[in-house]
């Protein structure tokens, strides 16, 4: 699956935000009745499981992302006493929904994008979202849910996977145009992306989200071939890796080095063409050393420059994959200049900042056992490796030399 260019993502949800300000315009010119809701209607003419999926609620901390005009967001907080913030990118639709239940308990309307909402918000136990998730690039999109759920939360949205006139679903990530009807007969055109299951279930893979379960939701009115997919989705309590290759390396490249960078905005993580989300590195060329590597590969896959004097080694790990040792050398980058952006040919891109307590699953096992020997707090699951430091790791005594266990 390959990314949209950017320019051509935020294009269309301008459209899609203009689209929706035009719609909750049109219904408050109109004064469109809203009847109020006694459960979660998931799919089309209130399909689906209803409250149940959910779970018990009570106490927790819930996001309705994509909110339109309240209605569930309303019944959450009223019947299952839940502490719910609904969010909407557009102004029309929180009017909506704040004359009508601007002063209910429990609720609070915010008018925001919803990636800068997840990006400033305290994490949440339940994140759902009705029919918006497609409006939103998903390269977007997933890293700011996958931050803003709390280990061990959940995630519960439906995205439309064939539409009225049988329309299909794609593989490739990119926006395609769907008609929004009006009451009155007019339309309005959005762009959404509308994926096959595979392909959302890739997608919240690279972001550490496990997908529990998927429900099909089909229109049930004779001739209507529209169908969503409603998706059950868990941010693990513990961050998972993902091994390496058992294929041995070419001979020059049994030595590699993995590169910790980390300030305000989090840890830098990319996300590797086979699947795995890693810390920029690579392996060390003849004739150089631990830091000349460093700074090299940082360039070559991020575009960041540092000097040899800013990267402190952390130490070696040796293991083994297919009988072969493997030695990788881990490092602490302390200085840098520019912002990370993805580079031709090269096979690690998307470029992330990650905060420390939200660190997403599918980590490459090299980066997982670094990560650990730097910072023995973070949960962490990975496979044994022999660990030697050069340095004092960070929160750790110079005594711990010795096995890097899953999850120490």
């Amino acid at each position: 699956m390959t990314a949209p260019d950017a320019s051509g993502t935020a294009d269309a949800e301008q459209v899609n935000a203009a689209m929706w300000h035009t719609y909750g315009a049109h219904h408050l010119d109109r004064a469109t009745p809203l009847p109020e809701v006694d459960e979660i209607t998931w799919g089309p003419a209130g399909t689906g499981p209803g409250d149940a999926v959910l779970g018990d609620l009570t106490g927790l901390r819930v996001l309705d992302l994509g909110c339109g005009p309240g209605r569930h967001a309303a019944h959450l907080a009223r019947t299952h006493r839940a502490a719910v913030d609904a969010v909407d990118r557009s102004p029309t639709q929180i009017d909506r929904a704040r004359a009508r239940y601007g002063d209910l308990p429990g609720l609070r309307l915010t008018q925001a994008d919803a990636v800068e909402h997840l990006r400033t918000s305290a994490p949440y136990d339940v994140i759902y979202s009705l029919s918006a998730v497609h409006f939103i690039d998903p390269h977007r999109l997933l890293p700011a849910l996958a931050a803003a759920l709390k280990p061990g939360g959940r995630l519960y949205f439906t995205v439309l996977h064939t539409n009225s006139s049988g329309n299909e679903p794609s593989s490739q990530v990119k926006p395609r145009p769907e008609m929004l009807r009006l009451a009155g007969g007019d339309e309005l055109t959005g762009h959404m992306w509308v994926l096959t299951t595979k392909a959302w279930m890739d997608l919240l893979a690279q972001h550490g989200l496990r997908t529990e379960e998927v429900t099909v939701l089909d229109a049930p009115e004779a001739g209507n071939q529209a169908s969503y997919r409603l998706f059950q989705v868990r941010k693990p309590v513990r961050i998972t890796s993902r091994p390496r290759t058992a294929q041995p390396p070419v001979p020059h490249a049994s030595a590699g080095v993995g590169a910790v960078l980390v300030g305000s905005r989090g840890l830098l993580l990319g996300h590797h063409q086979r699947g795995t989300i890693e810390l920029p590195g690579g392996t060390v060329e003849p004739g150089e050393s631990l830091e000349e590597t460093v700074v090299r590969e940082l360039a070559e896959e991020t575009g960041l420059h540092a000097d040899t004097a800013d990267v402190r080694l952390l130490g070696m790990l040796l293991d083994q994959v297919g009988g072969v040792v493997r030695i990788t050398f881990g490092a602490l980058v302390t200085r840098w200049r520019g912002e990370p952006a993805d580079q031709p040919g090269e096979r690690v891109g998307d470029w992330g900042w990650w905060p420390l307590d939200a660190l997403p699953s599918g980590l490459f096992e090299c980066s997982a056992q670094i990560l650990t020997a730097w910072r023995p707090d973070l949960p962490i699951d990975h496979p044994a490796a022999l660990f030697t430091p050069f340095a004092e790791p960070r929160g750790a005594s110079h005594d711990t030399v010795g096995q890097v266990r899953a999850g120490t």
